[in-house]
Parts: C-alpha cells; structure tokens; sequence
C-alpha cells in the first residue's frame, strides 16, 4: 500500500511504499477524518499523529466521506457532491465510489500531519510555501510582474 503524506504547515508531500501489511494493520477499521498514532510504519514516524483524509481502491475509485462501508456503492452524485464533476446544468449521475473506512483493498492512503514528532521524516518538511499556490518558475506573464 502506498501513504501520500501530506504536511500542510509547510506544504510538502511524500509518497512512502509500504510492503509490509503489518505496519499498516492500525489503519484498517478506521474512518476518514480519524486521527492515528503513525508510531507503527517506522521509527522516524515516532510521535507523529496523521488524519486520514482519503484514498483510492486498487481499481481507482475514491473514498467518500460519509459512505459509511468499507466497499463499493453506486450513488446518485450531483452539483456539490465530491468525486464528481458534472458537464452540463442539472445533470446527476450515477457513480461507484467507496465507503469512508479503510480496509486491506486500498492501494492509495491519503494522511495529513496533524502532530509532528521527534524525527525529521526526509523529503516531508523541506521548504516552506506561502498558501495560494506558489510557483517556482515565476509569473506566468511578465505583465503580471510589478516593478
């Protein structure tokens, strides 16, 4: 199963592959929205508390807050609702998306940082972006630069 670690203090995410199940056993039955110890995955995540903020099945179908199952349902999705986008004024349609609890058939676990522990996680607290959408490469149009 792969974590996307994000830290939203500074703005930096991480990909961590995790082969072994057992380290991600203290995740399954828990909600979307629940905050876990990450104590589990390793000794530098010693003291770190992560929020389960969603994921993806191995076919590609996220998780919905508030779908309280652990499999797949087919919901009616309209203007407002996550996981769906919709093309036209009006239109509804019916979408699979899986329920809000974790269980051994994710392939995508989305965690949010809410408590930093002791040890730096590599590549996870690097450097710092303003919020807004910060871009490196500058502004997009020289018009838009004031000097």
């Amino acid at each position: 199963m792969k974590i996307n670690l994000s830290f939203p203090a500074t703005g930096c995410q991480k990909l961590i592959e995790i082969a072994d199940e057992l380290k991600v056993r203290p995740f399954y039955e828990k909600r979307m929205g629940q905050e876990v110890e990450a104590d589990t995955l390793g000794d530098e995540f010693k003291g770190y508390v992560l929020r389960i903020t969603g994921g993806n099945d191995k076919q590609g179908f996220p998780m919905k807050q508030g779908v309280l199952t652990n499999g797949r349902v087919r919901l009616l999705l309209s203007k407002g609702h996550s996981c769906y986008r919709p093309r036209r004024d009006g239109e509804r349609k019916r979408k699979s998306v899986r329920g809000c609890i974790v269980d051994g058939n994710l392939a995508v676990l989305s965690m949010a940082i809410v408590k930093k522990g002791e040890a730096e996680i590599p590549g996870a607290h690097r450097q710092h972006h303003p919020p807004g959408g910060w871009d490196p490469r500058g502004p997009a149009r020289s018009a838009s630069c004031s000097t």
